[in-house]
Parts: structure tokens; C-alpha cells; sequence
């Protein structure tokens, strides 16, 4: 199976795979990825050694250091911490930006939004977990405005990739949720093409929609957000979906950095 399409570049490397935004590889300076089945990141899933092997894998697939990883523990907030330094732990953090060399942003997912921001004048990234609770709570345009705040970028020079995520095909929700959606992003004025009653008791979201029309609410423009038009659920046979596996779902993750002179694995 490949999932290249005109946004996205599958790549098959030594044994594994992932994804690569295509706009983020013209810029050299860049490494991102959307790991893909085999490699699993749930660490309640996995023994340390096999967890260890699946980061070291990846992280020789991108020629990059396993200590340059900084991963958080993740709980759906909309908590975003700027990164200067990889020994640090954090917890209840669901986004990280850094404007440093050498420190690669790492996040877990299965189905939720990942959000890949980089601003290339200011030269910043960000990474983003974006749930239904997080896009509730509009993380990823929080995500823009502390690059304006705390790195003074332009919203209109950044560029926003939105990564593998279940779709609107799959995510179905009851009325309460769906209430929750309805009263909170009526201010967009695209209620209809979010919301899709699918049966009496049941909703379809579109969370991709939702991200996008926030970005451009946060002055992004909107050539500037690139989808990757791949639904996790749709493709759970290649990525990790919990939707799917439930308790037993592995984690794909996101990698979004910038290179150093001393980056490169040897």
C-alpha cells in the first residue's frame, strides 16, 4: 500500500515506514514525519527495549539523534510549551514550539489531529496534538498566537500541515458532543459542512475542517495549510487507530524538527 498522494510522500525505508509532508521537505533545514505501522510508540503496549528499538529505528530512518527527541506525556489540554532543551520532562502537554536547532518535537496519535506548524522567516515549529477535546478548546490556534506572542512570527508566513486523523467518514459522535461542536464553533459560519446528522441519534465532525478554519481565523493563509487527506481509520491497517483496536492500539507519532551542524547520526 501507498499512501503518497499530492501533499503527502510515503516513504519505505530499511524495513519501516512513514509520512512526509511534501511542502515541509522543501525546506532543507526540516525533518518531519508521520510514523506508520510496524513501529508502535504506545508504551503500555510495547516492553522498554522494543519501545527503545521503534525510536532508534526512526530516528536512524532520519538521520537524527535519539537524544534530540523530546516527547511529553500527553493528556488532551490545550497546554503548549515553548522548548529550549531536550532534558526536561513534561506532563499535560499537548503541543511544543521551539525556534532551537537539535531539538526534534515529538507527539503521540491515534486518530487524534496532529498539527505541524513552521514558520520560516522567524524559523519556529510547532507540533500539536490536536483531540476532539483539544479542537474543542482550539489548540492549534493558540498554537499560532503563542508564535506570535513569545517568537513575534507573522501568521500569514506560516505554513500548517495537518496530518493523518480519523475522518469525517468515521467520526461519529452522539448529541451531546455534537451539541458541544455546534455551540462552540458557530462563529465560523460552517456548521452544515462540520456537522452531518447520520442516523437519529448519531453525528458525523469534520475535526480537519474545524483546524483549517482556525488556522485561517488566526490569519494563516489558506494556501498556506496543507491537509493530508488520509483517514486513520480508513487505513487502520497501516496506522494506529484506537477507534479501531481500542485498548490495544498502538501510537504513531509525529516528528517536526530543525537540523544542526550536529544532527546527523554517524
Amino acid at each position: 500500500m501507498d499512501l503518497s498522494n499530492e501533499n503527502v510522500l510515503h516513504i519505505k525505508k530499511d524495513g519501516i515506514e512513514y509520512l512526509q509532508f511534501r511542502r515541509l521537505l522543501e525546506f532543507d533545514n526540516l525533518i518531519n514525519c508521520y510514523t506508520l505501522r510496524p513501529l508502535n510508540y504506545n508504551k503500555k503496549t510495547l516492553t522498554n527495549q522494543e519501545l527503545e528499538e521503534n525510536y532508534n529505528n526512526i530516528c536512524k530512518a532520519l538521520e537524527i539523534e535519539r537524544k534530540n527527541l523530546i516527547r511529553p506525556h500527553q493528556s488532551h489540554t490545550d497546554c503548549i510549551e515553548n522548548v529550549d532543551r531536550t532534558d526536561v520532562k513534561y506532563t499535560d502537554v499537548d503541543g511544543f514550539i521551539t525556534n532551537k536547532p537539535n531539538i526534534d518535537l515529538t507527539l503521540s496519535f491515534a486518530d487524534c489531529t496532529p498539527i505541524l506548524l513552521y514558520d520560516p522567516v522567524k524559523k519556529v515549529i510547532a507540533n500539536i496534538h490536536s483531540g476532539w477535546r483539544g479542537t474543542v478548546q482550539k489548540i492549534g490556534k493558540k498554537a499560532v498566537e503563542k508564535m506570535n506572542k513569545d517568537y513575534q512570527s507573522n501568521p500569514q508566513d506560516i505554513i500548517a500541515c495537518i496530518g493523518p486523523c480519523i475522518g469525517k467518514c468515521h467520526f461519529e459522535v452522539k448529541e451531546d458532543v455534537k451539541d458541544i461542536f455546534e455551540q462552540t464553533f458557530s462563529y465560523l459560519g460552517r456548521n452544515d459542512d462540520i456537522i452531518e446528522k447520520d442516523s437519529l441519534e448519531k453525528y458525523k465532525i469534520d475535526t480537519t475542517l474545524i483546524n483549517r478554519l482556525l488556522l485561517e481565523n488566526s490569519g494563516l493563509l489558506p494556501e498556506n495549510i496543507i491537509e493530508s487527506k488520509i483517514c486513520t481509520v480508513c487505513n487502520s491497517q497501516i496506522m494506529h487507530s484506537y477507534r479501531v483496536d481500542k485498548e490495544k492500539s498502538g501510537r504513531n507519532i509525529t516528528i517536526l524538527g530543525m537540523k544542526g551542524e550536529q544532527n546527523v547520526t554517524k
